[in-house]
This record gives C-alpha cells, structure tokens and sequence, in this order.
C-alpha cells in the first residue's frame, strides 16, 4: 500500500508539534519552579539580561528558554525591541498560581510520568499495578496543583450550590467527609467557606495525609485521617465528597458501598469526576486526549494494583459511574453541574 503524501504531512506535522510539546513540557517545569513566568509578568516586557537579574539565572540559559518559551507561545516577543513580555492571558496561564486556569501543575504530573515510564513498560507486559504511592512524589504536588485552581474558581460558588438543600446544612452546620482527599485541598476549600460545619478529609496515602495537615494550618473545623475508601469509620455524615478519585480505586463499588453507610438518612453524596461522554468516539478531542493519556499512566495502574482492580479510567463517562453508584445503593443520581473538564454528580440514597 503506497503513501499518501497529503496524509504523511499532516501526520509529520502534528509529530512535530508533539515533539516539541513534549521538549518544552520541561522547560515549563524549570520555569516554573525558578520563577521565570511570575517575574516576567510582574516586570513587564525585559531583555533576557533583565529577566536573569531579577530571577538570579543566567543569562545564556535564559535567553534560550525564552526564546523556546516564544516559540510555543507561551511569551510574547517583539522583534523590534528585542524583549519579551507575557500577555494577560498567558500570566493566567503559566505565572498566577492564584488564576482558575493556571495549568502548572499538570506539567509537574508529567515529571512523574516521564521517570516512572520503566515501571509502566513493565505493568503494560505483567498486567500488574502501579499504585500512586510507587509514583515519585511530584505526581502528589503536580495533582494538587493541577486540579486546585478549579476547586478555588468553581467549588463554593457553583458545585455545592447546585446540590439540593447542601449550601443550607452547610451554613448552619453540617458533618461532611472529603474520600480521597490527598493533599487536602478541596477539603480546605469548604472548610474555609463554612465555619460552623466539620470537615474530615480522609485519604489512604499517609504523606498526602500529613501534607494536608500542614496545609490546613490553625483551620479549627478540618481534621484528616488515613484511611481506605472502602472502610473507613463514622456515621451521620450530611455530605460525603470524591473528588477526582473514584475512577482510580480498586473498588469503586465497594467505596460507594462503605459511604452510603456513613452517610445520614437525607445525606448526600457528591462524586467530581472527569468531563467525559459515554463513548469513545465523542472522547476523541483535547480534553479527552489529555485524560486518556494521565489515565493511561496513572489512573488505571493505580486501580489494577488494588484488590478487585475496576479500573474506570478518568474517561469512565456518566453512565458507568451511574452503574456503580446504583450498585453502591444510591437511587436518584442526576448530573448537577459540569465544566468543560468536570462533571459534578449528586447521588442520595
């Protein structure tokens, strides 16, 4: 079967778009981490000299990453001043870590799975698991800050609020259990909005556990204990959270089981999952390309290495979650709220 030329370029082109996405994935990390982005935005258009002296870098290596930074897109260059700048959006994006869409963290995900792709080679031959805590631990920083932003823009004021009747138990005060919690984050988001409510985030990764203490600082109203979806302890609970876990557990059923049994007679369960349709073919667009591909790495070997090993996948889509809440023993699911990147489920017994 011949070539097709048209084709081949297309193919070879969006080869070398990926190949320097995946270059350039790593000078995201270092400036990150060095503070290039924030400094350029905060002194406005800079020569590499500049930007060198206010980040305490070198000049040579700076000049270069800008340029590739310019490259992508990432700053802006302007060739009759030979200087670099970082437009409104592109400070949202890379140097606010405050912004709902800053996407930092994903990249420090990436970190992780770039040094554990030996272990995932192996998995892929063996079957076996990789479980989140095989993973270095740039996967747990670069998750939380991956998905926090989103928390902070949307969770007060848009998910909760869509539930029935949740915002009310929650002002006045409500007992409320964070399953999955890592390091905390979306727990100390509603603890901070609802002072007279109880928090408990609960995670069975005990350095996510003493991370989420940390972050919690003097908070009075959150506590967080190490313990498994599936069993872990209390009853009476007004609202029970998932955020972004329940495709990566061994058991989701067994997990659904254990928080109907916690929760209150007109408690209510609130499962944040990944945007995703129920079929592949509508999965197939830049938000599902990246969902497949961290799912592929991580999600799905973290759930074939515990007992049962379901394996959801973050592109589970609504109708299987809506299978194994069913089976959990929920009986009125509807979907409450969504983003382009999530979708947010109320279930009640």
């Amino acid at each position: 079967m011949g070539l097709d030329n048209g084709r081949l370029e297309t193919l070879l082109g969006t080869m070398v778009n990926e190949l320097g996405a995946a270059a350039n994935a790593a000078l995201v990390l270092i400036g990150d981490k060095l503070g290039l982005y924030r400094t350029l935005a905060e002194i406005g258009p800079a020569t590499p000299g500049q930007l060198a002296g206010r980040s305490g870098t070198n000049e040579r290596y700076v000049r270069e990453w800008l340029s590739a930074q310019a490259a992508s897109g990432f700053v802006t260059y302007d060739a009759e001043r030979e200087n670099f700048s970082m437009s409104a959006e592109q400070a949202a994006v890379l140097a606010d870590e405050d912004s709902p869409v800053n996407m930092s963290g994903g990249f420090h995900s990436l970190a992780a799975i770039f040094v554990d792709e030996p272990r995932l080679v192996e998995a892929f031959r063996s079957g076996s698991g990789v479980g989140w805590g095989d993973h270095c631990n740039c996967l747990f920083c670069g998750t939380e800050r991956f998905f926090k932003p989103g928390y902070k823009a949307h969770l007060v004021g848009e998910w909760l609020p869509s539930l029935e009747g949740v915002v009310d138990k929650l002002e006045n005060g409500a007992r409320v259990a964070d399953v999955g919690c890592g390091h905390g984050a979306s727990t100390i988001v509603m603890a901070d909005a609802f002072p007279n409510s109880s928090f408990i985030g609960i995670d069975f990764h005990g350095p996510s556990v003493d991370a989420a203490r940390e972050r919690a600082g003097k908070l009075a109203n959150v506590n967080f204990e190490k313990a498994r979806a599936q069993d872990f302890t209390g009853t009476g609970y007004d609202l029970v959270t998932v955020f972004d876990a329940l495709h990566d557990m061994g058991d989701p059923v067994g997990a659904v089981k254990n928080i109907r049994k916690s929760l209150a007679p007109d408690g209510t369960l609130m499962v944040i999952e990944p945007m995703a349709a129920d079929r592949l073919a509508d999965n197939l667009n830049p938000v599902g390309r990246v969902y497949y591909a961290f799912s592929t790495s991580i999600c799905v070997p973290a759930s074939l290495g515990q007992e049962v090993g379901a394996a959801l996948g973050a592109q589970a889509g609504e109708s299987r979650l809506r299978a194994v809440l069913a089976e959990g023993g929920f009986t009125r699911v509807r979907r409450a709220s969504e983003t382009p990147f999530n979708m947010i489920l109320e279930a009640r017994p």
